[in-house]
């Protein structure tokens, strides 16, 4: 698949977060999503075992979740563990798995964040520019934000606000089940991105195509 490059990956924290402020203009986070015109979804997870990465993408087929291609990338970890600043860790062994791809997925769901960010700009978002397709951010624990009002039936969600800005939803995605927390990575918005995480959530409470990119990312020996 062909990618945007956009910039090296060995920065500090520091050039990181400058990076961030000067990416975060590109973010487009009011885009629909044709859910209907979607027929390939892909899920995206990185697995960290003692200082080596494996990235997973695995696309199915929309709305009948078939497989029609799986992706593996390892490499050593890059950089440190640091909240807010997951893309440098994960993005370079994201890149050489998305450089593999050969089929071409109509959206890609992320195990992180989205614009639902302290910066606005999680790694569905950042790898977004370089993918230049819609994204959405799937996190399973709230990075940023608040959100009140939420039902325990699956399908309830509520607004996530942060610094009175609302910069996506917690989903219940299966019933008396922690949320998720949905956010638009770029070229999406935050109704449609919902909207089509919840159809991807068959019998559990992570969306099928990260499930399965989850299961594949974690099965290697560094």
């Amino acid at each position: 698949m062909q990618l945007h490059h956009r910039h090296r990956w060995d920065l500090s924290p520091s050039e990181a977060i400058a990076l961030q402020q000067q990416l975060r203009t590109e973010v487009v986070a009011d885009r629909p999503i044709d859910i209907d015109a979607v027929k390939l979804v892909a899920g995206v997870d990185v697995s960290v075992k003692n200082e080596q990465s494996q990235a997973a993408i695995v696309v199915l087929t929309y709305p009948d979740f078939q497989p029609v291609e799986t992706v593996l990338a390892q490499r050593p970890t890059p950089f440190p563990y640091v909240p807010g600043l997951l893309s440098f860790r994960e993005g370079p062994v994201l890149e050489e798995a998305f450089e593999k791809l050969k089929a071409a997925p109509d959206v890609f769901l992320f195990d992180g964040m989205g614009i639902a960010h302290p910066r606005r700009i999680g790694i569905a978002s950042h790898m977004g520019l370089w993918l230049q397709r819609p994204t959405i951010g799937c996190g399973k624990t709230l990075l940023c934000g608040r959100y009140r009002d939420l039902g325990e039936e699956k399908g309830s969600s509520a607004a996530l606000i942060d610094r009175k800005e609302t910069i996506g939803v917690a989903l219940r995605t299966r019933t008396a089940k922690n949320p998720m927390f949905i956010s638009p990575g770029h070229l999406a918005d935050i109704p449609t991105a919902a909207e089509l995480v919840l159809r991807c959530c068959l019998k559990y409470r992570l969306p099928e195509p990260i499930r399965m990119a989850h299961n594949a990312a974690g099965q290697f020996s560094p």
